[in-house]
């Protein structure tokens, strides 16, 4: 069988809180680099894996974008469209695939390249446990070097403990022999919190998956339950709750760089 671009990264996740109460958090985690053009490929030469049915693991394309199941790169160039960037390139999707039917990502990346191979956006996709999403898009500079880094203005009420009035600072270094997503959480004070994702590409097939499946039980379930558990623990700090807006009318935001907050 012909290697594929999708692959797996196994790593871990860290969490950092610096106000009003300190508190830190680690879990280990895997997530799938999937190359959106090789899904078809990738449900028939797997047997572990499926789209858009129940298997051990599993992609379902309205777990992404706006929901619809709309075919995702058509979903894609539409907002790369939008930002004035040329089409055709490879897009390729971070995040963690259903397991046993169930799924949960805080955070998704999606990698879009230019038809000549750069990578020319970044698109950051939100979800709350409330049921909500949104998709930030930030083109890449074009002297951006090996790690990118950008910012843009918070959209979605993510977490009970944290207003709206925030911005995110991500620094990123694009999938190659590791991938690694680092997420600042700034307010007027100052940083309020970090989080970082990193891990170890590793070819994707049956028997890799099998091999994380296994030291990584219940993936997803557990990260649920950690949200809900860390949650409880910041409350018990007497974290003070923060109210929930609406979500945006619209689910996705085009990131205008020079319009957004400076370091």
């Amino acid at each position: 069988m012909t290697a594929f671009h999708s692959a797996l990264y196994v790593g871990r996740v860290t969490h950092r809180r610096l106000r009003p109460r300190r508190h830190h958090l680690a879990y280990r985690i895997y997530q799938l680099l999937i190359d959106i053009d090789e899904l078809p490929r990738l449900d028939a030469g797997l047997r572990l894996f499926s789209v858009g049915r129940f298997n051990l693991f599993s992609f379902h394309p309205a777990d992404h974008g706006d929901g619809s199941g709309r075919p995702l790169r058509e979903q894609l160039d539409q907002h790369q469209r939008e930002a004035g960037l040329p089409l055709g390139g490879a897009i390729r999707l971070l995040t963690m695939p259903r397991l046993l039917g169930h799924g949960f990502n805080p955070l998704s990346v999606w990698f879009c390249h230019a038809p000549g191979g750069a990578l020319q956006a970044l698109v950051y996709e939100v979800n709350n446990t409330f049921g909500q999403r949104h998709s930030y898009l930030i083109p890449v500079a074009a002297d951006a070097g090996p790690v990118v880094v950008q910012r843009c203005a918070k959209q979605l009420y993510v977490s009970p403990f944290n207003g709206m009035a925030m911005h995110y600072r991500f620094r990123v270094e694009p999938p190659a022999g590791a991938v690694a997503v680092g997420i600042g959480v700034h307010e007027a004070e100052g940083p309020l919190m970090h989080a970082r994702l990193e891990g170890q590409r590793r070819p994707l097939s049956d028997a890799a998956l099998l091999r994380v499946f296994f030291s990584h039980p219940l993936l997803t379930l557990k990260v649920v339950a950690a949200i809900h558990w860390e949650a409880l623990r910041l409350w018990l700090k007497r974290v003070p709750l923060q109210a929930r807006p609406d979500a945006p009318p619209r689910g996705f935001t085009l990131v205008r760089p020079s319009l957004e907050p400076k370091p």
